[in-house]
């Protein structure tokens, strides 16, 4: 067995590309839908209020590269996660509901992406930002819409682009999926 391959099986991924590949195309292709909906609505967000957050000045592309830089990050974050024993058991599981029956391992993986988007809008712009922005002694309720629909719409984008990238460049049906305590 060559080292690419015991790799490929520890992971529990197939394919050539691999779940940070797939992760990382996902987020930033997911990122760029999400940006492209955040800048057609209010350009502001992307131009201002995301480099606000690290205390940047809007300059250039600088909250466009680090949108893309966060969308990456919760790519490899999503690939790791679904590339994982009780996660990826849970996606390839037999159901005996009809409906999800009929559903494959890529709908699924779609699916938690969905799922990742609605988690990471919950934990990241509605929990975490808040709390970043009053430590960096700003407005609490300033520039950065945290509850407002296009968030959320934005996020929901993200992550079912994201899975869908994922499931299309990640084969996750046919490998035994291990604990990543496992050695």
């Amino acid at each position: 067995m060559s080292t690419e391959q015991s790799e490929t099986a520890a992971t529990g991924i197939g394919g050539g590309a691999g779940w940070v590949l797939g992760g990382a195309v996902g987020g930033a292709i997911g990122a760029a839908a999400f940006g492209a909906l955040i800048w057609a609505l209010n350009p502001e967000v992307v131009q201002a209020a995301i480099p606000a957050i690290y205390g940047l000045a809007s300059v250039g592309v600088v909250g466009w590269t680090i949108h893309i830089v966060h969308g990456i990050v919760l790519g490899l974050l999503f690939g790791y996660l679904v590339t994982r024993e009780f996660i990826l058991g849970t996606l390839r599981m037999t159901v005996e509901t009809d409906a999800l029956s009929r559903t494959g391992v890529w709908i699924r993986v779609v699916a938690a992406g969905f799922v990742f988007g609605l988690a990471i809008w919950a934990i990241l712009p509605v929990l975490v930002l808040p709390a970043w922005v009053e430590a960096l002694g700003a407005d609490p309720a300033g520039e950065f819409p945290v509850f407002a629909v296009e968030s959320l719409v934005g996020h929901l984008l993200y992550g079912t682009v994201l899975g869908l990238v994922f499931a299309t460049m990640v084969d996750l049906t046919d490998r035994l999926a291990t604990s990543p305590l496992e050695e």
